[in-house]
């Protein structure tokens, strides 16, 4: 039965142009073209009812956990899976609903301890496999792509660049990197800005990666990386700018208000915040559907939730902050995702060796199907920058919401 279904939808494939497929059956009967774009080699039946129903999540789980095989370029396989959906995974019918019960669960999720062994199971992958196929800062996060950007490296000094533009960064303030990864803009705020610099994270590795940096550059009593939640952090002494990239995505809806309260509190009066993170596509689906999302969850970012930059720009209002600029990076973060594809395809032998053929072949769909998302429209990258307004008081009534923002944006591009 399923059969006939999965030929219908090689057959409807080229007229979509998303190139050809064919599937070899265990007993090595082919399904579809005999000289195709993609050929997936199952080694079990189970895989013809996700192939049917366009369940390409559900597809990639059968590819990690050996039940397929995939032949074929990176870059034609996405073409094909996007072919193979049945309708748009950010859409309500086709994603996971929002509801009472998956905010519960998004609570319980977030708790202290579940973040860090979260994180820990992403980031403490190995740092030499991160370092195969991201730039020489392992800067893991959306570059920033110009008309004749080079590479990958060059593009990451770009945006860690216009990160510090944005945030208006000088010699001497307060600066604290919320989930500063490798210690890219971190280290890149200190020696180009010359600002006193905090970073944290929940991952072992990087902290001991950072704080060797940290050494090696001679910044010792000027930048420090801890290993420290970010509820942790104590008040007493308010930073003059915050930036937190690639965190949100780890904060959870449940967690979101307290995590933006938080940083007001962190913030000085007047300061800023430049919030950097992937947000949904879609306005009501808690995740992408077609198995999408479930595979995320299992084997890249446990209880990572994405949430439409709506939700996010109301609560950051609700907490006290006040959004100033938003830039949608989505296009850049889809040139970022095959730039790292590319590299992890050129260094296969080398990546399996350090991780495992299981890690790797969940890295490689991974890898694709973000791409893919974002190409797509599935979902989106934006940077939000935000104050904590000053709130001058006379008496007791509060007088005017004044920040250091110049309320024009001639000052963040003129150099770029």
């Amino acid at each position: 039965m399923f059969e006939s279904h999965v030929l219908n939808r090689i057959d409807q494939l080229p007229a979509s142009g998303a190139g050809t497929l064919a599937v070899v059956l265990p007993g090595g009967r082919r399904l579809g073209p005999d000289a195709a774009d993609v050929t997936l080699r199952l080694h079990s039946l189970l895989p013809l009812r996700h192939l049917a129903s366009g369940r390409i999540g559900d597809l990639a789980n059968d590819y990690v956990e050996g039940k397929l095989d995939i032949e074929g370029p990176m870059r034609r396989v996405a073409d094909v899976a996007a072919g193979l959906l049945a309708g748009n995974p950010a859409t309500p019918a086709h994603g996971t609903h929002l509801s009472r019960r998956r905010v519960l669960l998004s609570r319980w999720q977030h708790r202290k301890s579940a973040d860090a062994r979260h994180v820990r199971q992403h980031y403490d992958v190995g740092d030499d496999f991160y370092a195969l196929w991201l730039d020489p800062r392992r800067v893991y996060s959306c570059a920033y792509w110009g008309q004749r950007t080079p590479g990958i490296a060059q593009a990451q000094e770009a945006k860690l660049d216009l990160v510090c533009r944005k945030l208006m960064l000088h010699p001497g303030e307060r600066f604290l990197d919320i989930g500063a990864g490798w210690g890219g803009l971190l280290l890149w705020a200190a020696e180009h800005y010359g600002v006193r610099g905090t970073g944290i994270t929940l991952s072992r590795n990087q902290h001991a990666h950072v704080n060797r940096l940290i050494e090696d550059k001679g910044l010792s009593g000027r930048v420090r990386m801890l290993l420290l939640d970010y509820r942790d952090l104590p008040e007493d002494e308010p930073y003059d700018k915050i930036a937190s990239i690639g965190m949100v995505e780890h904060v959870g809806r449940a967690m979101l208000p307290t995590y933006f309260a938080k940083i007001r509190s962190l913030l000085a009066p007047g300061a800023l915040l430049l919030n950097h993170g992937i947000t949904a596509g879609g306005t009501r689906n808690a995740q992408l559907g077609g198995g999408m999302g479930e595979f995320i969850e299992r084997w890249i970012f446990p209880g990572g939730e994405l949430l439409h930059i709506s939700h996010m720009i109301e609560t950051m209002a609700e907490q006290g902050l006040e959004g100033l600029d938003i830039e949608n990076l989505r296009p850049h973060y889809a040139r970022t995702l095959w730039a790292w594809s590319d590299a992890l395809e050129g260094r296969l032998d080398a990546a399996r060796a350090l991780t495992g053929e299981q890690v790797l072949r969940a890295y490689r769909v991974y890898l694709i199907g973000s791409a893919l998302g974002f190409e797509r429209g599935w979902i989106a990258l934006h940077q939000t920058l935000a104050a904590r307004p000053s709130g001058q008081m006379e008496g007791t009534v509060l007088r005017g919401a004044q920040s250091v923002y110049p309320f024009r944006r001639e000052y963040i591009y003129r150099d770029a």
